[in-house]
């Protein structure tokens, strides 16, 4: 790749995964917000609970709806819609004063978070060329846990100024980065597949060589076959697609089902819960967000090194390891805080480097260029599905001192993550074109 278009591609990576800043950002600023949230309210454990969780129920409904516009009006004037969700969602909680508002607002930011989840990757991914796509797409995931690391330390910051009302300016203060994601989506272009596909192949072409193509001409010679090989718009539920919908649907599933959300949702209460207090679970949350954001970094390197199933591999025994220490760590208090907050670090590291690392690539390079945006759309529903019902039911099993049990059975999902691991095709260095034969 030339120097100058590969400087351009890191470019449009960079602005492309500023959608995963916000969603990382957006999904675990609540974490230092929803106590404030809870008193300002003066909501029962129900309400608290469902004030938490909603915003997952969004995701849910903009991972669901946002495949139809992505297909109709480009991968690229999605994302501008999803970047004016953001702002407006983060204006909304900083300034409302009635529940129903927050909790309408904070549905809407979780549209963008769901919607971005699909059509973040699968942008950077269809614009990517192919020995590069790996740690491009990882960049999203980067972006994510970056947006989750700058929460916690903003989280943190805005908790020590002693202002009234802080959970205001911790949810507001989002606004700034959204805007800015909103601005720069004005200076990149549109997918090269996605404008093969609606017969605008000199718009194609063009892009192509911008980013860099060794051989912008084949590579458009090469989409096109693989689209005219299928409808434009054809079901997703087929015989010939069965391997992409369980690749995504089970990579999606030991994503969530290991617990990493729980974790991060509920970081600050569960070293609470291991007797740190308050103010240090809040900067302690920060350990694990760094942690988090070095081997999201170590696994961006890696992944189109070694691979999608050799991080698995590894990952999958490490994360087993940390969670039953974790367990570990509930059932026997005399271990301690630190004890605890070294075992949840152990499994953010393992995680960020596999499955936090692997699953949007994953999602984004399985599913053929027809049937993509509905691919991306399903492995993205799967993980937020299971991510609201973790987010929901989570608190509840802590309290009813089921956190042996719950933590035992993330380590069983972890373990499994290595035979999933097994049965994965190789997709490291292909274009999606060669994956579309091999998988379909």
């Amino acid at each position: 790749m030339k120097e100058k278009a590969k400087g351009f591609m890191f470019y449009v990576a960079f602005v492309a995964s500023l959608g995963g800043f916000l969603f990382g950002f957006d999904t675990v600023v609540v974490s230092g917000a929803e106590k404030g949230i809870q008193a300002y309210y003066g909501l029962s454990g129900w309400l608290h609970g469902f004030t938490m969780a909603v915003a997952l129920f969004g995701t849910i409904a903009g991972a669901l709806f946002c495949g139809r516009p992505a297909e109709t009006f480009g991968r690229l004037a999605s994302l501008k819609v999803i970047a004016y969700l953001y702002l407006f969602s983060a204006l909304g909680c900083a300034l409302v004063t009635n529940w129903w508002a927050l909790v309408f607002f904070r549905f809407m930011g979780g549209v963008a978070v769901g919607a971005s989840s699909v059509v973040g990757p699968m942008y950077i991914a269809e614009i990517a060329p192919s020995d590069w796509r790996g740690r491009f797409v990882a960049f999203f995931q980067f972006n994510i846990v970056l947006g989750l690391v700058t929460a916690y330390v903003s989280n943190w910051w805005l908790s020590g100024l002693g202002l009234q009302d802080d959970w205001r300016w911790m949810l507001g203060v989002l606004a700034i980065p959204s805007a800015l994601f909103a601005a720069l989506l004005y200076t990149i272009p549109e997918s090269p597949r996605w404008l093969v596909l609606k017969g605008r192949k000199s718009e194609a072409e063009s892009v192509l060589e911008k980013i860099g193509d060794s051989d912008a001409g084949v590579a458009l010679a090469q989409i096109e076959a693989s689209v005219s090989e299928s409808a434009e718009s054809e079901p997703l539920f087929q015989k010939k697609y069965w391997k992409p919908i369980l690749i995504a649907f089970f990579v999606a599933t030991f994503n969530q089902l290991s617990g990493i959300n729980a974790i991060n949702y509920y970081a600050p209460r569960i070293l609470e819960t291991a007797g740190v207090f308050r103010e240090s679970a809040l900067l302690q949350s920060i350990f694990i967000g760094l942690t988090n954001l070095v081997f999201t970094m170590l696994g961006m390197v890696l992944i189109d090194k070694f691979g999608r199933k050799n991080l698995l591999y590894v990952g999958s025994v490490f994360m087993t390891a940390a969670l039953l220490s974790v367990a570990a760590g509930f059932e026997f208090k005399s271990l301690g805080g630190y004890y605890m907050l070294f075992s949840l670090m152990l499994f953010i590291a393992a995680f960020a480097m596999s499955l936090g690392a692997v699953i949007w690539v994953l999602i984004s390079e399985v599913f053929p260029t027809s049937v993509r945006a509905k691919g991306q759309v399903f492995g993205s529903m799967t993980h937020w599905t299971w991510c609201a019902l973790l987010t929901w039911v989570f608190p509840i099993l802590v309290e009813s001192g089921l956190s042996v049990p719950t933590f035992c059975f993330f380590a069983l999902m972890a373990a499994l993550t290595f035979a999933f691991a097994m049965k994965l095709p190789v997709t490291k260095n292909k274009s999606l074109e060669e994956i579309q034969r091999e998988l379909t």
